[in-house]
């Protein structure tokens, strides 16, 4: 991911919000945008609870902190704390610093002596700790104690290359803790898969500082997430951890819209699919006490219990989706068995209503008053693609869709151009209706997804489009099937229309 820092700063926010203690902003004078992140967040940034971290490293072999320009680019962001990342493997002193354990040992201290005498609070991050612990456990407990010596409020162990996992990770922290004095935190990569079981390994072997990232985020296959871990801590094992916890699912959100990197839905405890519900036998015993199929309830998070209509729905699962769509199906027999007769023949045919919600109240709905939300009558539509040879291998491709309808305005004939045909005709369906509805302006599409259904027929396969869109406020997803693509994106884009008017309170015709 590439941030702004106008990304940065809304995302410190969002972080203050939740109820972090730190917030680490980056690293002032190695990275442009990160110097100017510190110099904007020192007058922009009203944080309640957090306070920010610059990230940086100890001055270089043979150097004094106070002649070290990285080491005074971290004073000059006017961080109140300073992260430092210091080598703890010996073989990387050796090898990546080009140095000895000795020197190492020395930048170490002498760089948190600097910035303690500065007033800063300083805490070391312990780099591949883990690893150099396996290699020279000596040498990596004697830079842990000269980081404490040295007046460190915390030093971090780092799985830096993320391979470990709980109990070694419960067996170093406990024999560390034993033999030194001072605050020890964790940082877990999720390389091995265990970076929030490594994290609440630490924190049960005395960690009492737990660095995350939002949603799991960080490089290769990413940090431990830190909603996951405080969760964890917090609601297993009464610890006290974020404030925030209550609105963690709309903080993960908010920030996965800024850094542009769709919500993972089965990402635990904030995930669209951390509590939701598909077979018919949960759906009965839920109707009775929805606990029996959760772990937690779903509102300590800020996430809600959400049911799935499928092939494997059954009546209580079709009741207790309309309520949660604001519809009281009870007593509904003979509409509740053609509901689920419906969904069972959709999905048999590709449809799939568990990842499309808003096509599943459209099909309720028509049950319901008999024919479902009506705002347009479309008497064609066409879609065509143009190639054209240049010669010099820049060849041009041009779409064009063409939409004939019929709203309370009377005819429309609108013509659309994009990228490729269902571009297009989403342009031309937006063109001829945003006369009559307005509302349309604010309706975006923001993911498009096409599934071969039956791969061995070739390009004669049933294809499935599910397109989600979003007004800036809400979100929602709807499904077409079809024996080709543009015929299935029809139906999700005029679903998607349909959906996103009566939620905004347009009168059907």
């Amino acid at each position: 991911m590439n941030l702004s820092v106008a990304d940065k700063l809304a995302i410190a926010a969002l972080l203050d919000e939740l109820g972090v203690d730190y917030v680490e902003g980056g690293w002032p004078g190695a990275v442009p945008k990160d110097t100017e992140f510190f110099a904007r967040a020192a007058k922009e940034l009203d944080l309640s609870h957090a306070r920010l971290a610059a990230f940086g490293s100890t001055c270089r072999a043979g150097a004094q902190p106070d002649e070290d320009p990285q080491v005074r680019a971290l004073v000059d962001s006017e961080a109140g704390v300073i992260t430092l990342v210091a080598k703890s493997d010996i073989r990387h002193v050796e090898r990546a610093l080009r140095t000895d354990g000795q020197e190492n040992l020395r930048m170490i201290s002498a760089t948190v002596r600097h910035l303690v005498g500065l007033g800063r609070e300083v805490v070391v991050d312990a780099e591949h700790f883990f690893d150099g612990y396996g290699f020279d456990p000596e040498y990596a407990l004697s830079c842990v104690r000269a980081a404490f010596e040295a007046g460190a409020a915390t030093v971090v162990l780092c799985d830096t290359n993320g391979g470990m996992l709980p109990d070694v990770v419960a067996r170093v922290v406990t024999d560390v803790r034993a033999r030194t004095t001072g605050r020890l935190g964790m940082h877990a990569h999720n390389d091995s898969g265990c970076a929030v079981a490594n994290t609440l390994a630490a924190v049960a072997a005395g960690a009492g500082h737990v660095q995350g990232t939002i949603n799991g985020y960080g490089e290769r296959t990413g940090n431990a997430d830190l909603v996951t871990c405080a969760a964890n801590l917090e609601l297993k094992q009464s610890a006290v951890t974020l404030p925030g916890l209550g609105d963690a699912s709309r903080i993960a959100h908010a920030v996965s819209e800024i850094t542009n990197i769709p919500p993972y839905t089965r990402q635990p405890y904030v995930g669209s699919s951390a509590f939701a519900h598909k077979a018919g036998l949960h759906a009965s015993a839920i109707r009775v006490d929805p606990d029996l199929y959760q772990h937690i309830d779903p509102v300590t998070v800020g996430n809600d219990m959400r049911m799935l209509i499928s092939e494997m729905a059954g009546r209580a699962s079709i009741e207790l989706k309309g309520r949660e769509l604001g519809f009281d199906l009870s007593g509904q027999a003979d509409l509740l068995a053609r509901v689920t007769n419906r969904v069972k023949a959709a999905e048999a045919d590709g449809y799939t209503y568990d990842a499309a919600d808003a096509s599943f109240e459209l099909l309720l709905r028509s049950e319901l008053d008999g024919g479902g939300p009506h705002f347009f009558d479309v008497e064609s539509w066409r879609a065509f693609v143009e190639h054209r040879p240049s010669g010099n291998g820049a060849d041009t491709i041009d779409a064009e869709a063409t939409v004939k309808l019929r709203t309370g305005q009377g005819r429309m004939i609108s013509t659309g151009e994009g990228n490729g045909p269902v571009n297009a005709l989403d342009h031309a369906l937006r063109g001829a209706l945003v006369g009559t509805y307005p509302e349309i302006e604010d309706f975006e599409l923001i993911d498009y997804r096409v599934r071969i259904l039956d791969s061995q027929q070739g390009t004669d396969a049933t294809i499935r489009v599910l397109i989600d869109t979003s007004d800036g406020v809400q979100r929602w997803s709807t499904v077409g099937v079809g024996t080709n693509i543009i015929e299935a994106s029809w139906e999700a884009l005029t679903e998607s229309i349909t959906w996103g008017l009566l939620h905004h309170g347009v009168e059907p015709r």
